[in-house]
C-alpha cells in the first residue's frame, strides 16, 4: 500500500511538472521582479541554523518586503520566521544561538527588535526617536551597537527638536559652507551618521563618536561590516573619513576605537596610512586584527591588501602584498590560521582561503558570486549567484570540494521561465592582451537561426559584467526578448589583476573602446548565429559615457544606442558630481590645472559625428551623473535631427529602484531595441 502510494505521489510529481515546463515563458522583466532575492544569510554560533532575508517584490505597494527565514545548516526545515508585513532585516545571532536580533519598521520607524529562535512574538529592544541602522553585537552578547543620524555635538533629543524647528521654518534656502552639499541621492543637513552603544537588556544608547563630524559607516554604500566590537567589549572599532573639509576629495577613510562609555575620544588606529582603511575583524583569540586597506590616497579603485596587527599595540604587517586580487569580504576562520575572502576573479567573485601566516590565497569556490560566508562545523554556507540563477544557498568543505546547494528558493520560478545559456570567451585585446567576456544565447535558441545581439557596457569603469544575477541589468531579460547579449569584460575592469584594473587611468576612450571594437568582432566571428548587422550597445554610468564616446569615435557600427545616467561633458561634469576624488583620479587632476585630462577623451567634442539613434534615460536624484548630462545629451541629439527619446524619471538616482520604473525602463529599452533591430 505504501509502495502503491509513492508512485501515484511520484506519478503526481510527474505530471505536475509536465504542466509546469507546458507553461514556461521566455524571461521577462516580470520574471526578475518575481524572483526572491536571499541575503543577509548569518549563521549560529554553533553551526546548527542559518537565518536570511528574503526580499520578495510588492507590485500593489511598489515596493519590495523583506522578512527573515530559518533553516537548519543541512538545508533542511526551511520556514518562515516573521511575517509581520513591514520590513524585518540584517539578522544577527545571540551567543547563546537561540535567539535573533533583527532591524524592523514594523513601530514604524527601523529599530532593533528580537526574536526566539523557534518562533512566537518578537520583543522590541530599541525605543529611539530616530531610525536605527546597521546593527552589531558584542562577543558576549551584552551590548549591542547601532548608528543613528544626529547633528554633530548634539544629543538624539537635541538632533530632534532642530528637525522640527526645521519643519516649522517658513524659508526654505539652505545655506552651505563646505563639501559635500549633497552625495549620492541626498541633500546634506547637517546630520552625521553616529555610532551608539547600549546594553542589550535596555539602557542609555551612548554616542561614541560624539562630537565628530564624520559618517559611520562610510556614505552611501557601506554596512556594518564596518564596524567591530573589541575582543574584550570595551571598546568598538569603526571606519570613518580622516579628510575633514577635504572630504570631497579625499579617500583617506581610517579605522577608529573608541571606548563605548565615550569616556574618551575615538583614537585613530591607522592615522599612517592616507588611503583607504576598512573592515576590522578579530582573530577568534582576540589577539590579531585584520582590516582592509589601499595604499594609493585618492583611488578608491585601488587593490586591498589584508592587513594584520597584533591587538591591542602590536607590529602591523601586510598579509596579502603577493595577492593580486582585492578582498571585498574577509572573515577569519574559527581555527584562526586562515582569513576567507571574496574577490572578484576573472569575471567571478570567488571564494578564497588565506594562510594567516604566509598569505598565500587558495581559491576554494571559484565559478558563480559568492555573496557572504558562515562556519559551520566542518562546512562554510554562503549565499551564491549566477547568470542563470538568483542566489541560493550552498555548503561547501572548508578545505574545498564541490558545493552542495542547500536551498532552492526559486526553482519553481526558473523552471517555468526560460534562460539563455551563457558562455565565457576570451581574446587577444589592447596591446594583445587577455581579455575576456560572455556571450547569452537567446531563450529558445537555435543554432540554425540569426539573432540581433545586445552589447551591453558595464559601468565603473573599475566594474564587471560577470557571472552573476544582477536586478538591473540582467542579459536574461535580452535573451528571453529574443536577443543574445554580449559583455566584454576590457580594460579597467576587476578581477584580472590591478595592473589592468589601472590601465584605464587617464585612458577612458582609448584601450577600453579598443576592446570593445576587438571583443565583439571576435564574437561574432566565434559565434556565427550573431547577427552582426542587427546589433545596438547600451550601458549606464560609465557605460552611458562610453555609449556617448561610441556615438563620436565608432559611429558606423551600431543601428541604435541607449545611455543611461552616462557623462556628455566630462569637463563640466567635474563642477557637477560630489565626489570628486574619483574624476581628480581618472583625469589626473582638477581640470583648471590639467584641462587635457578631462577634454582628451571627452565626448562633447564628437558630437559632429553623431548619427545613430539613441535612447536617453536618466534620474533626477543621480547626484554622482547629475541630469543635466542627460538633458545635454538628448538636446544635442534633437537639434542634430536623429532619432531619440529621453526617458526621465523624477523619483530615481543612478539606479532605478521601484519595481514599476523598472518595468518601465525595460519596456522603453526593449521597445527601442526592436524598433531598430528586429526585422
Amino acid at each position: 500500500m505504501k509502495i502503491r502510494a509513492m508512485l501515484m505521489l511520484f506519478c503526481g510529481l510527474v505530471t505536475a511538472l509536465g504542466a509546469v515546463a507546458a507553461d514556461s515563458h521566455p524571461f521577462t522583466v516580470h520574471d526578475l521582479l518575481a524572483m526572491d532575492r536571499l541575503s543577509g544569510n548569518q549563521v549560529s554560533p554553533d553551526g546548527q541554523w542559518v537565518v536570511f532575508v528574503l526580499r520578495r517584490t510588492d507590485l500593489d505597494a511598489n515596493r519590495g518586503r523583506t522578512d527573515l527565514w530559518l533553516m537548519r545548516s543541512d538545508g533542511n526545515g526551511q520556514k518562515r520566521l516573521t511575517t509581520h508585513p513591514a520590513a524585518d532585516f540584517s539578522p544577527l545571532w545571540a551567543p547563546d544561538s537561540r535567539s535573533i536580533y533583527f532591524l524592523s519598521t514594523r513601530s514604524g520607524s527601523s529599530q532593533v527588535w528580537r526574536i526566539c529562535r523557534e518562533g512566537g512574538e518578537a520583543v522590541q529592544v530599541t525605543w529611539q526617536p530616530l531610525d536605527v541602522g546597521n546593527l552589531v553585537l558584542s562577543p558576549d552578547g551584552k551590548q549591542i551597537a547601532f548608528t543613528m543620524s544626529v547633528f554633530p555635538g548634539a544629543t538624539v533629543d537635541q538632533t530632534v527638536a532642530r528637525l522640527e524647528a526645521e519643519k516649522e521654518r517658513k524659508s526654505s534656502g539652505r545655506l552651505f559652507t563646505r563639501l559635500f552639499i549633497r552625495h549620492w541621492d541626498t541633500w546634506m543637513d547637517g546630520r552625521r551618521s553616529h555610532l551608539f552603544v547600549m546594553p542589550a537588556s535596555g539602557g542609555t544608547a551612548v554616542d561614541v563618536m560624539k562630537a565628530m563630524d564624520a559618517d559611520t559607516p562610510t556614505q552611501p554604500f557601506g554596512g556594518a561590516e564596518e564596524i567591530s566590537f573589541a575582543p574584550d567589549g570595551k571598546e568598538i572599532l569603526f571606519t570613518a573619513s580622516a579628510a575633514g573639509g577635504e572630504e570631497a576629495w579625499s579617500t583617506n577613510f581610517d579605522i577608529f576605537a573608541a571606548p563605548v562609555d565615550a569616556s574618551q575620544p575615538p583614537r585613530n588606529l591607522t592615522a599612517g596610512n592616507k588611503a583607504w582603511d576598512t573592515a576590522p575583524v578579530f582573530s577568534p583569540d582576540g589577539k590579531t586584527l585584520a582590516w582592509l586597506a589601499m595604499k594609493r590616497p585618492g583611488f578608491e579603485a585601488d587593490r586591498y591588501r589584508v592587513m594584520l596587527r597584533g591587538w591591542p599595540d602590536g607590529e602591523v604587517r601586510v598579509l596579502t602584498e603577493a595577492w593580486d586580487r582585492s578582498p571585498g569580504a574577509v572573515a577569519w576562520d574559527p581555527d584562526g590560521r586562515r582569513i576567507w575572502a571574496t574577490a572578484a576573479n576573472f569575471g567571478q567573485n570567488s571564494l578564497f582561503a588565506v594562510d594567516a601566516r604566509s598569505g598565500n590565497a587558495v581559491t576554494v569556490v571559484k565559478e558563480g558570486s559568492v555573496r557572504g560566508f558562515g562556519f559551520a562545523g566542518k562546512r562554510l554556507i554562503f549565499a551564491m549567484d549566477r547568470l542563470d540563477s538568483p542566489a541560493e544557498l550552498y555548503a561547501v568543505d572548508r578545505r574545498g570540494g564541490v558545493p552542495k546547494a542547500l536551498t532552492r528558493i526559486n526553482a519553481a520560478k526558473t523552471a517555468v521561465a526560460r534562460m539563455g545559456e551563457y558562455e565565457q570567451f576570451s581574446f587577444p585585446g589592447w596591446n594583445n592582451e587577455t581579455v575576456y567576456g560572455y556571450v547569452v544565447k537567446p531563450a529558445d535558441f537555435d543554432p540554425r537561426g540569426k539573432y540581433p545581439v545586445a552589447f551591453l557596457i558595464h559601468g565603473g569603469p573599475q566594474g564587471s559584467f560577470g557571472n552573476d544575477f544582477h536586478y538591473r541589468w540582467n542579459p536574461q531579460v535580452y535573451a528571453g526578448a529574443g536577443y543574445a547579449a554580449v559583455m566584454v569584460d576590457f580594460h579597467g575592469s576587476v578581477g584580472y589583476g590591478q595592473a589592468f584594473t589601472d590601465s584605464i587611468t587617464g585612458d577612458w576612450g582609448g584601450k577600453p573602446l579598443e576592446d570593445l571594437q576587438k571583443g565583439l568582432a571576435y564574437a561574432l566571428r566565434q559565434y556565427p548565429w550573431l547577427d552582426g548587422e542587427r546589433v545596438g550597445a547600451l550601458g549606464a554610468s560609465y557605460g552611458g559615457y562610453m555609449i556617448n564616446w561610441i556615438a563620436g569615435n565608432w559611429p558606423d557600427r551600431f543601428r541604435c544606442l541607449i545611455n543611461h545616467d552616462g557623462n556628455l561633458d566630462e569637463r563640466l561634469a567635474y563642477y557637477d558630481t560630489e565626489e570628486l576624488w574619483f574624476p581628480e583620479w581618472e583625469h589626473g587632476g582638477v581640470p583648471w590645472e590639467n584641462p587635457e585630462g578631462y577634454e582628451k577623451h571627452n565626448p562633447v567634442n564628437f558630437i559632429h559625428n553623431w548619427k545613430t539613434p539613441m535612447l536617453v534615460i536618466h534620474g533626477a536624484l543621480d547626484f554622482r551623473v547629475v541630469e543635466t548630462q542627460g538633458f545635454s545629451t538628448f538636446t544635442a541629439l534633437q537639434r542634430k535631427g536623429i532619432p531619440s527619446q529621453l526617458l526621465y524619471f523624477p523619483d530615481e538616482n543612478h539606479w532605478v529602484l521601484q519595481p514599476h520604473n523598472s518595468i518601465l525602463w525595460h519596456d522603453t529599452v526593449l521597445g527601442w531595441m526592436d524598433r531598430w533591430l528586429k526585422k
